[in-house]
Order: structure tokens, then sequence, then C-alpha cells
């Protein structure tokens, strides 16, 4: 999902990229392809695999950065153990003048009251960053926005991933703060930050001004460009957390309580941000995608 547009985004800045194949592929031809089309862009594939503490350690001495994009998705329960051991294999090769761990979303040292089972993924997340800071080794913390692929091209509904033609549930009032970016954008800063002395051992965060959007202003964007106005049924935050009460612990429901601290607490806006330690205004060439061109994919 973003790991291949790092990629794009690292060799078109002319960093010499170097990405890993796992033997775990196995015969996923979907990821054999992916890596070959790494392979034809310029990038250097080496082997190692997360099970093999050696065979980290020697890739990692081949590189000055590591970017880890590993999935919460792909990994839900073990993408915590994964990244310690990319930490542990950091520590040891002690070359390493970068490492950014796998975030992009909201900032988990905010995130302590967070609901189960959601909390988890930010308590993982915390683990890694005591790990990372505890070895010393130099950091960067991306945070800070909703992917505009699961938030802005769904208008923020569950269980979809295209515009609803007709009904729409709102959160609350839909008048909550949220950043929606685009993942090519998100690529494209985290490619930025990776050799700029301003970005080691900070945290960087995502917030686009003109990409600070409310779910009702979303919903307007969308209402323009197809000149249809959706019917809209507000959702309490009461009635919101009694569905989510409801829900197996599972995935979804770990989703579910994200979309609750996004859209009924702000928690993506509920704080200032520096210009210094925003990426689209340390970062101003950069022209990202602004929510009302990024939906006309979907007329």
């Amino acid at each position: 999902m973003l790991g291949r547009r790092i990629v794009r985004e690292c060799l078109a800045e002319g960093h010499e990229t170097y990405v890993l194949q796992r033997p775990e592929i196995g015969v996923n031809i979907d990821k054999v392809q992916l890596l070959l089309s790494f392979k034809r862009q310029g990038a250097r594939l080496v082997e190692a695999s997360f099970s093999d503490h050696e065979s980290l350690v020697s890739v990692v001495k081949q590189v000055d950065i590591v970017v880890s994009a590993l999935s919460v998705v792909h990994f839900p329960s073990n993408n915590m153990l994964v990244q310690l051991k990319l930490v542990e294999a950091i520590k040891e090769a002690g070359n390493i003048k970068r490492f950014l761990p796998s975030e992009f979303g909201m900032d988990p040292p905010r995130m302590k009251h967070a609901l189960p089972p959601g909390r988890e993924t930010f308590d993982q997340k915390m683990e890694v960053r005591n790990a990372i800071e505890a070895a010393g080794i130099p950091y960067t913390y991306l945070v800070g926005a909703c992917f505009a692929a699961y938030f802005a091209g769904s208008l923020s509904q569950m269980g979809t991933l295209i515009p609803p033609k007709k009904k729409v549930d709102i959160y609350g009032d839909g008048n909550v703060k949220v950043v929606f970016v685009d993942e090519d954008d998100i690529a494209k800063y985290t490619a930025k930050t990776l050799n700029d002395p301003r970005t080691i051992n900070q945290t960087v965060y995502l917030r686009p001004t003109e990409n600070i959007l409310t779910q009702m202003e979303l919903f307007q964007i969308w209402e323009k460009l197809t000149g249809n106005e959706l019917e809209k049924t507000n959702v309490s935050a009461k009635d919101f957390l009694a569905d989510l009460e409801e829900k197996e612990i599972s995935h979804q429901m770990m989703r579910l309580g994200h979309f609750y601290h996004i859209f009924y607490e702000g928690c993506l806006t509920d704080h200032e941000v520096r210009d210094d330690d925003e990426a689209s205004k340390l970062y101003p060439d950069v022209k990202y995608t602004r929510m009302d061109e990024y939906l006309k994919m979907f007329l």
C-alpha cells in the first residue's frame, strides 16, 4: 500500500534504494512481480528474513537509512515483534543514520486513552519507539494523517472504499476537523525527510492546510462534483459506542475505535503543530493533492 510508493519516491529523490525481499513470499506471484517491478525501476533487492537475525543484520549493514512500511492490517498481531527484530538488527549493525518505523497515522503518545482493542496498536508502536530511543538509534516519526484511500474515497463510511451514491452517516455533527492525505504524498514527504537534518530525532506531522476538512466539508466537495445531494444520518457518539460494544473483538472493532477517536474526538487536530514540524511547511515544493482533486477519480 505505502511501501511501493516510498520505493518510487526514494528513487525519484535520487536515493540508492534497497528493498527487502523476504523468502516467505514463496509462490505469491503478485508479490514476486511487485519486487521485480522495483528492480526495473532501479532498486536493488536484498534477501533477508525476520526469523533470521543474522540475515537482517547483513542487509542493514548495506544501507544508511531504514524505512519500515509494515502494515498493521497485514501483521495485526506481530507487527511490533517484527519491528523490534528490525530494531535489534539495526542496533547490532551500528551503522544506521536514521530509522523511520511504520507509523504515518495517529500519534501514539497522544493515544494512551484509546479504546481497546485499538489501543493495542498504539501501545505496540510506543514499545517500538522506546526500543529505538533506548538503543540510541537516530529516528524520524511521520504521523498525523488519514490515508485518503481508506477515509476520503469512501467519504469516511465504513465497509466501502468508494463514495456512496445516496446515503451517508455523519459522525456526531460532522464538524470535527480531520486530516486527509493522498498516499502518494505521504511517500513523497517520507522520502524528503530522510536526509534532512531538521527532521532527525523529530516527529513530523502530515497536516497539509487545505486537506484539513470536516466530514461535512468532504460531503460538500463530493456533492459539488456530482451535482447530487446525499441523504445524511447523524450518528451520535453514544450510538456509535453502543455499536462498537456489540462487535466481537476483531480488526473491524479496532478500526471502529480509530474512527471514534478521529471523527468524534478530533485526535488528529486537537493540538497545535509548529510549522517546523509539519511536512507541507517543511517541503513547500511538494504539490500535494487536495481532496477535491483526489475525489475526481471516482466520477
